[in-house]
Formats: structure tokens, sequence, C-alpha cells
């Protein structure tokens, strides 16, 4: 059901349409984290299936003139064909966007993150990776180009921990299944991350305040698969497949 945000966060204007509100400080603070991660699958839902709902986008930017309310926050890549408002169908003032090559965490990325969970009381971190990323490509050639060398290496890991591919000739870009392979070990080396170099998302994971969680997005489909065993909450939150923070 589309209406399972929150009923002040539609506006009703007759029985066959509805047209989406900008979130408030009330109904952010009903939402918790899995509620939110909920909020995001039926977005890439609606995403996949061309049903997006309606917003009149100005009467949004007017809502949230004075601030701003974000159930979520996305760490996602730059590529052009990956934002997070569109392939999870959300509006103006419903989600943070950190938008970097590969993804990557750096100091100034869980700086955005603490500001958008700690300060501005978002409630969910997703990790999204998506397919035939260019900066993991580059990564996997060992790519070095100007201040793109440094970021870059911050890949590494990820191509030195994919391990299904041994023959040294097939461990670059040209080999997809071995770039899609450390892609999805990129996301997940950056969930744990994002709680071991940040005390405050680690103490609000633990505290059932945010949940972490990685994801794939497919660009051919434009479905998004949530990684469940990334998944970083604490069990006083109300998701099932919830576990506390390994410490």
């Amino acid at each position: 059901s589309w209406n399972t945000q929150s009923s002040s966060h539609f506006q009703p204007i007759n029985r066959d349409q509805i047209i989406m509100k900008a979130h408030t400080s009330e109904t952010q603070l009903s939402i918790t984290p899995s509620k939110a991660l909920e909020f995001l699958k039926e977005g890439n839902a609606r995403f996949v299936n061309n049903l997006k709902i309606s917003r009149n986008l100005l009467q949004q930017a007017n809502e949230t003139r004075d601030g701003q309310w974000p159930f979520a926050v996305i760490l996602s890549c730059i590529d052009s064909r990956t934002s997070a408002e569109l392939i999870f169908d959300q509006g103006l003032g419903d989600i943070f966007s950190i938008r970097i090559a590969g993804n990557i965490v750096s100091t100034d990325v869980l700086g955005s993150l603490e500001f958008a969970c700690k300060v501005s009381g978002s409630k969910l971190i997703v990790v999204l990776g998506h397919s035939n990323c260019g900066a993991v490509k580059g990564a996997c050639d060992h790519v070095e180009m100007g201040n793109l060398t440094e970021l870059l290496s911050k890949l590494q890991p990820a191509v030195y921990e994919e391990r299904t591919v041994t023959n040294p000739e097939e461990r670059n870009s040209k080999n997809v299944q071995f770039t899609e392979n450390v892609s999805a070990i990129n996301v997940k080396r950056s969930v744990k991350a994002i709680v071991s170099r940040s005390y405050i998302l680690e103490q609000m994971v633990e505290k059932g305040e945010i949940a972490i969680i990685g994801a794939m997005h497919n660009l051919e489909s434009g479905a998004v698969e949530f990684y469940d065993d990334t998944l970083l909450a604490s069990r006083k939150d109300v998701v099932g497949k919830a576990k506390a923070v390994a410490r």
C-alpha cells in the first residue's frame, strides 16, 4: 500500500489520486529504522513498475523551505543513472543523498552521515552500489590519474578481497563477474567501515535509533537488492532479522 508512510504525509485529491506531501518533524519522528527500510523497498517497487507517486515538487519545495526531515540517508555513486530520489521514488525533503564515485567511505562522508542521523534525525543509512560501476572497473584495472588515484585506492581492498577469480589475467574490468563481485564486496566493507570508524553512528545503531544496510542497484532492471546479511540494527528495533552490532 502506498499510503503506509503516514496519513499526514499524503494529501488526498480524489479517490483515484494521492499527492505526496513533504515529511514533517512529526512524520519523521514516527518512523522506525525498519519502517524506513520498508518505505525504500516500496518506493523501488514503484520505480521498477513505473508507478511513481504523484508529487507537487514546487509545493514540497515550499513546505521544506524552513526545515527538512529526511527519514533516510543514501550513500551512492555519482553515476548519472543511480539517482536515489528516482530509484526509490522519493520527493524533496525525504532522503539525504551522498554521492561519490564508488560509494566509498571517507572522513567527509562519515561526517555527512553523522550530520544526517545525529543532527537531522534520519533513521536509516543505505550504502548503495550499482552494476557496471566505472569506479570499480577503474580500481580493478589499477587506473592512476590525478586525484582519481587516491579515490580508487580506497576501492583496492575490495579488489584484493575477491578470491573467486585466481587467474591474474582475468582479474580486470573485462571480466564482468569479477567486477560485480568486487562491487558487492565494496558495499559490504563500507557498511562495516561506517560503524568501525564512527563511534557516534555505532552508538546510534546499538540504541535502536538507526539501522545500516548495504544494497545493489541493477542498472538494467532498476531493481535494488538489499543485502540482508549486512543489516546492522539493534534488537530494540522491530525488524525481525535485526542483529546487534558486533563489537
